[in-house]
């Protein structure tokens, strides 16, 4: 009996993990860059990261930006990351193109910098 038990838990946690470790990290996505810029139509920033959506010419692309301490540590304060500003983002996209979606390595608003993956280029 404790052997069912046991497998009855381990196939639950690889059911319902396993979807969302498939996810997360960079497995996803392309493997190369590309760059977009629009303007954010909406942020949700924490965990397990922060989300943005961003108007790219008409298209909206959702944006995967770092977890709050990679954020901090890039120098992202709080309302950097609002409705209505522009942002330049330079990131890997998903290998499905017609997702919209990119995981952000680094990204410019304005003139400023902020590096979320300074091992990714």
């Amino acid at each position: 009996m404790r052997f069912v038990s046991a497998l009855f838990v381990a196939l639950g946690v690889f059911v319902f993990a396993g979807p969302a470790q498939a996810h997360h990290g960079w497995s996803w996505t392309t493997g190369g860059n590309i760059e977009l810029t629009g303007i954010i139509a909406s942020a949700k920033l924490g965990n397990p990261h922060g989300v943005l959506k961003v108007d790219v010419d008409g298209e909206i692309w959702t944006l995967e930006v770092g977890q709050p301490w990679r954020n901090e540590r890039a120098g992202v304060k709080d309302g950097d990351l609002a409705k209505g500003v522009e942002i330049r983002a330079i990131g890997e996209p998903s290998a499905n193109t017609a997702d919209k979606l990119m995981k952000v390595e680094r990204f410019y608003l304005g003139d400023r910098e902020y590096i979320l993956y300074r091992d990714r280029d």
